[in-house]
Parts: structure tokens; sequence; C-alpha cells
């Protein structure tokens, strides 16, 4: 099947309401049985392992590897999505079980599931895109795309992401830009570091808006600071007078880095041209984004989740709210006028610095913002709280979940009594932060608190054609 068959849906939005939560479909009806979805699962597996024979085109192999439901109509990754919360619900159940709590619901599940929230866009959604240099199908060490294959079986093949579905044209562009300068550089890209090599990956970031940040990463092994400021100035001069001024760049970065991945502590990140940030609009407010901050990589899916978050917080004129790994601040923010007070904590200290922007640009005055580590700064912040308000929590954390000490200080906090927690990888590192909240009282874990108890989960579609989604799941004691 040829790429050009996917469904294309036209972009809709979906307008901001007071009353989103409860207008959110039934819990069951209309969705596929689970003995038929396991069945088109059989059938989507056979076509993957079909595509990937010798004959498949390398465009449907990256497809399948980063997209794999990209064949299916859109309602029918939505159901896919939402078995496989199902399931992860009946898996939290089952584990509970274990512990001695009783938190089998219908269906086995450990708390009423919402149908997935679609996303109000469904193609080109990414504001976000990373792309790798590597070695292409033609054998090309030039090539910029995204992996096919794995490093550990050592098939990698880095294949251009022209055709695919979620990545908008203005980051394919950039990325098309980008490998054509290094293919004119004298200088070889790097792709293991011991090999040497200099070129590394792209990130673009763009905005609603029209903004556009590309962030280019650089290895500079022996190099000296006059060969690295020749490098720097050919950048420059590519995007601003050559080729490269098609993508109308807002911002063009530059980060020496013998990392894999580093902050700009550790490496700072380096603003070869215009504008040192690029801004976003969410529920009204406005947004400063920099280089590294984290921002939900599907804006228009992300205000439909702030305004649930909004209503599931139950916060009102006298509560307190912990923004935990609150990035650029744009969950607390946005519940800013209805509460009395914000606390966000967040690691990376540029992002920081953009929510305290964003909080005196909007002119919001009732929040505080703490750089550092979540699981240094929560634990002091709670140990001595003596507030009598309302305290509600809102977790955020990556892939790899919440810190045990976070977990502990929320839990033994006796005024958290509503803790919404959103991940993006729930079957992963998550579900060991779901069973420290909600097991029973371990002096062992110094875990005294009160155990919360699951409520409510509702998935919401952040990344249309993957298999991934993002789940609020509502805890309560």
């Amino acid at each position: 099947m040829a790429l050009s068959c996917a469904l294309r849906l036209p972009h809709r939005r979906l307008c901001p309401s007071g009353a989103l939560l409860s207008s959110l479909p039934g819990q069951d009806h209309s969705l596929l049985t689970e003995e038929k979805t396991a069945a088109k699962w059989k059938e989507k597996k056979k076509a993957r392992q079909g595509c990937n024979l010798p004959g498949s085109s390398w465009e449907e192999r990256l497809a399948n590897a980063v997209t794999p439901l990209w064949r299916l109509p859109y309602q029918k990754q939505l159901q896919v999505k939402y078995q496989s919360q199902r399931k992860i619900l009946q898996t939290l159940a089952s584990r509970l079980e274990k512990l001695g709590i009783d938190a089998q619901k219908p269906g086995g599940l450990c708390c009423p599931l919402q149908p997935v929230v679609p996303s109000p866009v469904i193609n080109g959604y990414r504001n976000k895109s990373t792309f790798s240099v590597n070695r292409g199908p033609d054998g090309n060490p030039k090539t910029v795309g995204l992996y096919v294959g794995t490093g550990r079986a050592r098939n990698i093949v880095c294949v251009k992401a022209n055709h695919m579905e979620n990545i908008p044209p203005e980051h394919k562009q950039v990325a098309e830009c980008y490998e054509e300068f290094i293919r004119c550089s004298s200088l070889d890209p790097c792709i293991l570091f011991h090999e040497g090599g200099h070129w590394r990956e792209l990130v673009v970031r763009t905005t609603s808006h029209g903004q556009t940040m590309a962030i280019i990463t650089f290895h500079p092994q022996e190099l000296g600071q006059e060969a690295l400021a020749t490098q720097k100035a050919l950048l420059k001069e590519f995007f601003m007078c050559g080729p490269g001024t098609v993508c109308a760049l807002t911002s063009l970065y530059f980060q020496e880095s013998t990392m894999t991945r580093c902050s700009h502590e550790q490496s700072p990140f380096q603003l070869l041209h215009g504008e040192p940030h690029i801004f976003e609009e969410v529920l009204g407010l406005k947004f400063r984004i920099s280089p590294d901050a984290f921002f939900q990589v599907n804006t228009g899916a992300a205000e439909v989740l702030y305004q649930v978050v909004r209503e599931l917080s139950q916060a009102g004129g006298d509560t307190i709210l912990l923004d935990i790994c609150c990035g650029t601040g744009t969950i607390g923010l946005s519940l800013a006028h209805q509460v009395s007070k914000i606390i966000g904590i967040e690691v990376v200290e540029k992002a920081i610095e953009d929510a305290r922007w964003n909080a005196a640009f909007n002119g919001i005055l009732n929040c505080e913002f703490h750089s550092g580590k979540a699981e240094a700064v929560l634990p002091q912040l709670l140990s001595s709280w003596e507030d009598a308000r309302p305290l509600v929590a809102v977790v955020n954390p990556s892939r790899a979940g919440l810190h045990y000490r976070v977990v502990r200080a929320i839990r033994n906090c006796k005024s958290i009594r509503r803790l919404l927690y959103i991940s993006c990888k729930p079957e992963g590192e998550a579900m060991r932060n779901f069973l420290e909240l909600c097991c029973p009282p371990d002096p062992g874990k110094k875990l005294a608190g009160e155990p919360f108890v699951p409520t409510l989960a509702i998935p919401f579609d952040m990344f249309p054609h993957t298999v991934h989604c993002e789940l609020v799941l509502l805890f309560t004691r």
C-alpha cells in the first residue's frame, strides 16, 4: 500500500468549553470489543511484517516504525488506543489486588476509563521534531532523517522524513536544507563519537504563529575556536543569505556537545541569528519557549488536556496548586485565575526562566517557580507545610516517572487530597509511581500517609498515527 493511501483528515480545533469534561462521550458505547481489536492488531502486525520485507520501500518501513497506526482510519486508531489504556488499568488493578487492595471495578479496571479524547489536529501536529544524521539507504553518511533499525542490532538506516504524517512541512523543509548544507560542508558527520566527525542532530521547533527555531548540534572534536567560528559563520550565511533562507528561521541556535544529550548549563545554546525565543498561545495566554524547554508536542491537543485538568482539579479560590515538573508553566498558569496560588517546580533552569517571564507577561502574580530537581525541592517544601488552604498537586513527569522521594513527599503530605498524574507512558515507570501512591502504609519505605485511590482515567491522543497516549489519572483520598 502506498503512503498516499493514508487517510488525511481536515485540521480542526476543539473549542474551549467550561463543560468539556461533562461533555466527553460515555465509557464504552461504539467501541470495538477486545476480541475484535486483538484481531485488528494481528492484521496490522501482518501488514507491518509484509511492509518490512525486502520489497518494501524505506519510506514505508519508517512510517511503520514511527507511526505504526498510519494505515488505520482515525476513529480506528482511537479504538486501538482505548483498548491499550484498558489493559494498563487492568494491570494496575491486578497489581493493587496483590498488595491487598480491592481495586477491581467493572471490566477489571481500577477506575472508570473515559474514551480517548481525539486530537484536534490529525496530521502535521508536531511542534517539535528531532532529526538524526547517519547513513541513508544509498549509503550516504550525510543523510538527515529518522532511524529505521537499532544500534544494538547494528542495522540503523537514516531515512528522510518527507512523507511522515505527523511532521509539519516547515520541519521537513529545515531538515532538507540542513542536509544540503552538511553535504556541501568539508567536515564529516559525527555518527559515532570515537570515530570523529562533527555534524550531528537537528531540532526544529515551530509555533502556530509561524515562528521557527532550528537547533543544530555539533561535536567539536579537536577543532580550535577559530575553526569553530568559521563553521558557525558558514551555517549562519547558509540560512540567512543562501538556500536556507526559504526556511525563514526566527531563531538559529548552535550547540557544541560531546555528549548524546546535554542541557544549556552543560553546554550553552549559542544564538547565531534571530530571536532568543519563540512564542506560543495556549488558552489565551502567551508562552515563551527556549531551545530546551519542555512544551507539549501537540499544542491543540494540549489546550484540550489543560481544560480537562482544570475541571478535574476542582480547584477553588482558596486552593494552592502544586505544578510538579512544570516546564514553562503552562498547566499552572492556565489555572492561575481560579486558584489562590501556583507553586511550580522544574529541573530545567531555562524553562523556569521562561515560566517566570510567562507569568509576568500575562500579568499573573499569584505564582512562584522553583528551579531544581523535584526530589530535592519538593520534600523540603512540604516538610514544614503548615498552610491550611486546600492543596492540589499536578505532576507531569518524563517517561522516567517521578523520583521515589517525590512520591513519598506527596504521599506523606496530609494536605494533598487530590492528585492529577499526567503520563505519556503509563505502562512504564509511571506504573511504579501509581503503586507507591496507592499501596498500604509501609514504614520500611517511609510511606506513612493515607494511600491514594485511582478515581478516573482520561486518555488524550497527543500523538495521532502512533500507539501512544497521554493518560490523565485522577487520584483522591
